[in-house]
């Protein structure tokens, strides 16, 4: 669940920025099909991808992160 909930986020922020998912492809140097992955949950985000897309969409790693989780924070 909580894979599909950062998902979710991404793909949030990156509309919010007024992104296509090729934008956010082409500024983290993987294929569109990555970004689709990583936006549908099927791929895991580890944390240095994490703080690729993070600097790419300009927000905190923190704001991607889903509220409760485990990794947020001291939880």
């Amino acid at each position: 669940m909580e894979r599909q909930a950062l998902a979710y986020r991404i793909r949030a922020f990156r509309k919010l920025k007024g992104l296509t998912q090729s934008d956010l492809a082409e500024r983290l140097g993987v294929s569109l099909a990555i970004v689709g992955t990583i936006e549908r949950g099927t791929r895991r985000v580890d944390e240095r991808m994490l703080a690729r897309i993070s600097e790419a969409l300009q927000v905190d790693s923190d704001e991607l992160l889903p509220p409760n989780s485990a990794t947020k924070g001291d939880a």
